[in-house]
């Protein structure tokens, strides 16, 4: 696995500690889906999906985009790792809600 792969498949595992952590979420469908298909695939899968996960809606309840796949692909250090459709899919996904990332860790240098 390449690094910068390796290290997203960790940010994958991070949104998912701080779900559970922070909003006391619990996704254990997400995280067998990272742990069988790695976190860049099962990123790809969700995002490309024609429907939101029950993941994304539940964050989505609880005002917690920030912790949803389509705002950490977006991030500036992931973006090399995706298409323009899977970043374009992840983008309108939010931007249906209109939820724009903003931060440290989406801030461009």
């Amino acid at each position: 696995m390449e690094a910068t792969e390796a290290r997203f498949h960790e940010a994958m595992l991070g949104i998912y500690q701080r779900a559970k952590g922070e909003c006391n979420y619990n996704a254990t469908r997400f995280l067998q889906m990272v742990g069988e298909r790695g976190g860049l695939e099962a990123a790809r899968r969700l995002i490309l999906s024609s429907e939101p996960s029950d993941g994304f809606t539940e964050l989505w309840l609880q005002r917690r985009l920030d912790l949803t796949v389509e705002a950490l692909v977006l991030q500036p250090r992931w973006k090399a790792l995706f298409t323009e459709e899977e970043l374009g899919a992840a983008r309108k996904r939010l931007d249906e809600l209109n939820f724009t990332p903003s931060g440290p860790d989406w801030d461009e240098a």
